[in-house]
């Protein structure tokens, strides 16, 4: 019996060095270098049995697959080597990494808590995992364990810091970005991140002095916009609308920086630009939109039989925008639901002047003239 398993075993040794001894390793050196990993595969594959049990070979195989990015043939030979030789953490990485690529989020999930439950202290599993979660809770939880590992990792900070200042924790925020950006000094993307938090901490001092140094290094347009808000509060008002008004000659202006463009005209007695401001204000807080919005509803009342509220939300929609689609909508209303024929006619003139899409809306065009023919004569 002896005899026969050192025969089996002397058989094995000499499959596995006979397929080492035929691998040319100059032809697969080139593969490598031309990054033809798929044709390296494939050689790989024509030395090695098919049912070959090689951990080293069936990686080999594996990771060209994979860079050569032939994924389901990649996580075919991970999951055999997975099945031989289980819990290794970069074959574990390897298959999150494949189905993460492949869009299968619970599967890459999986194979990363598997390996969180090998080595809890692996900084870039939390990492990942927090990239693959849509609840806010668990992506909190897992940045903040890997930014305990590691603080200052800039891409973890920036990514736990933007979460908690979502959820209005500013101070442990501006902390984590705090211990991050005294690790980098020079980096920009985390003091910019900052500025917003530190303005929230009423930190005014602090995020202009930073929000300069920033500007003279090409500062965007939410640096301008927190700097900004620091000298308001500060009081320094000229200054603030000397840097909103270059986000407004950009076309950068919000309804919140022309709300403080108004209110630093107030507090500087300028109030012919104050009054100018505030009505750019409320232009800018009114979306192009609104009107069609209360076109939908007033459409939706009017469905339902309820007329009184279906013409008080076609009213309120011309307060932002006149519309052609709601002047004709109260035309038929007045005129056929109604019988109010008065309101009937300036509505269905208030529709033609306003100049509808004549080709979009020739049908509705024509009876609106038809209707206006008829309602005129009967007038008579």
């Amino acid at each position: 019996m002896k005899k026969i398993l050192f025969f089996i075993f002397l058989l094995l040794s000499c499959r596995f060095l006979k397929a080492q001894s035929n691998v040319d390793q100059e032809k697969l050196l080139d593969f490598y270098q031309t990054q033809r990993y798929a044709e390296a595969a494939q050689y790989l594959q024509s030395i090695y049995p098919a049912n070959t049990k090689d951990i080293k070979a069936l990686n080999q195989i594996a990771y060209c697959y994979m860079m050569s990015g032939k994924l389901p043939e990649a996580e075919k030979f991970y999951v055999q080597i997975n099945d031989l030789q289980p819990n290794t953490l970069s074959v574990l990485f390897s298959l999150a990494n494949i189905n993460t690529k492949r869009g299968n989020t619970i599967a890459a999930q999986l194979y990363l808590l598997n390996i969180e439950k090998l080595d809890s202290t692996n900084f870039k599993v939390y990492k990942l995992l927090a990239g693959l979660t849509d609840s806010i809770k668990l992506k909190v939880s897992y940045l903040k364990k890997a930014n305990k590992l590691n603080p200052i990792e800039p891409d973890v900070a920036y990514d736990l810091a933007f979460e908690l200042k979502n959820l209005k924790l500013f101070e442990p925020a501006y902390q984590v970005l705090k211990v991050a950006i005294e690790a980098d000094t020079s980096n920009f993307i985390l003091q910019r991140a900052q500025l917003p938090i530190a303005n929230e901490l009423k930190k005014y001092k602090e995020v202009i002095a930073v929000g300069e140094r920033l500007l003279q290094n090409g500062g965007d347009a939410n640096v301008i916009k927190d700097v900004g808000k620091a000298y308001f509060y500060l009081k320094n008002y000229q200054k603030c609308i000397s840097l909103y008004t270059l986000l407004e000659e950009m076309s950068l202006q919000n309804e919140t920086i022309l709300y403080y463009m108004s209110l630093s005209y107030r507090e500087l007695k300028n109030y012919e630009m104050a009054s100018k401001y505030a009505k750019k204000t409320i232009d800018e807080g009114i979306s192009v939109n609104t009107s069609t919005y209360y076109l939908l509803l007033g459409g939706i009342y009017e469905i339902n039989n309820q007329l009184t509220s279906a013409v008080a939300a076609y009213k309120k929609g011309l307060t932002f925008k006149e519309n052609p689609s709601i002047y004709y909508r109260l035309g038929l209303i007045y005129d056929l639901k109604l019988n109010q024929k008065q309101n009937a006619l300036k509505n269905y003139n208030f529709y033609l002047k306003n100049k509808p899409d004549a080709e979009k809306e020739k049908e509705q065009m024509d009876y609106t003239k038809s209707r206006l023919a008829d309602l005129k004569l009967a007038k008579k």
